[in-house]
C-alpha cells in the first residue's frame, strides 16, 4: 500500500490559508498555490536516489551527489499547471509533459483528451500534479496514462485531498505515494471536497 504524506510547515498552512480565502484574488491565488508547489516539493524529493559525482572546485577536486534518475512533472490539465512553475524552480532541469482529463459532471467519470510526455518515462521519477485529490479518478486515469508509456517511479502531488480520492488512488495505484498541503473532511454531493478551496482551475485562471 502507497503512503500518504500530509506535509506540515507554518509557511504551507499560512498559504493554504490564503488559497482557501474566498477574498484572494487570481493573481494573488495563482502565485501562491505556486509558491505551496515549490515548499512542498522538499517533501517529495527527500527520498530521491543520488549518485557520486567528481567535481572541481576552485581549490581542488571533490566527490558530490547527484540526482541519479531524471526527473518529470507532468500536471493534470488544467490546474495542475498552477503548481508547476514551482517546482520546476526547485527542480529546473526536470522536462513538463502534461494530460488532459475532464470529469463527466454526472457520472465524474474522468476521460482523456490530451497526453504529451518526454520519450524516456520508463528511467524517470514522475510528479503527477493535480492542486485537488477529490474522486481520484481524474488521478488514477493520468497515473494509468503515464504508465503506458513505461513509467514506474511515480508520485502523486496535490494541495488539498480527501480521505475518497486518496482511497481511490491507493486502490488502483498501491505503488504511488500520495503527498498533500492538506487532508480535508470528505467530498459533498457534486464531488467537490468540502471544506476545500472551490473550483482550483477556475480561480487560477479567473474564468468564473
Amino acid at each position: 500500500m502507497s503512503k500518504v504524506v500530509v506535509v506540515n510547515h507554518p509557511l504551507i498552512d499560512h498559504k493554504m490559508a490564503k488559497i482557501r480565502d474566498k477574498q484572494t484574488e487570481t493573481k494573488q491565488f495563482r502565485e501562491t498555490v505556486s509558491e505551496i508547489g515549490m515548499l512542498i516539493t522538499y517533501e517529495i524529493t527527500r527520498d530521491f536516489e543520488t549518485v557520486p559525482k567528481e567535481v572541481e572546485t576552485p581549490i581542488q577536486k571533490t566527490i558530490c551527489n547527484v540526482l541519479k534518475k531524471p526527473v518529470v512533472i507532468v500536471p493534470i490539465l488544467r490546474a495542475g499547471l498552477g503548481m508547476v512553475e514551482g517546482i520546476h524552480n526547485i527542480i529546473p532541469n526536470a522536462r513538463i509533459g502534461h494530460v488532459g482529463v475532464y470529469r463527466d459532471e454526472e457520472t465524474l467519470e474522468p476521460h482523456e483528451y490530451f497526453a504529451k510526455f518526454p520519450v524516456d518515462m520508463n528511467i524517470s521519477t514522475v510528479l503527477i500534479v493535480d492542486p485537488m485529490l477529490a474522486t481520484g479518478g481524474s488521478a488514477s486515469a493520468s497515473i494509468t496514462m503515464v504508465k503506458k508509456r513505461g513509467a514506474t517511479d511515480i508520485r502523486f502531488v496535490g494541495l488539498v485531498g480527501c480521505p475518497e480520492g486518496v482511497k481511490k488512488l491507493q486502490a488502483d495505484h498501491p505503488d504511488v505515494d500520495i503527498y498533500l498541503a492538506a487532508m480535508d473532511e470528505k467530498l459533498n454531493e457534486k464531488g467537490y471536497i468540502i471544506p476545500g478551496l472551490g473550483d482550483c482551475g477556475d480561480r487560477l485562471f479567473g474564468t468564473k
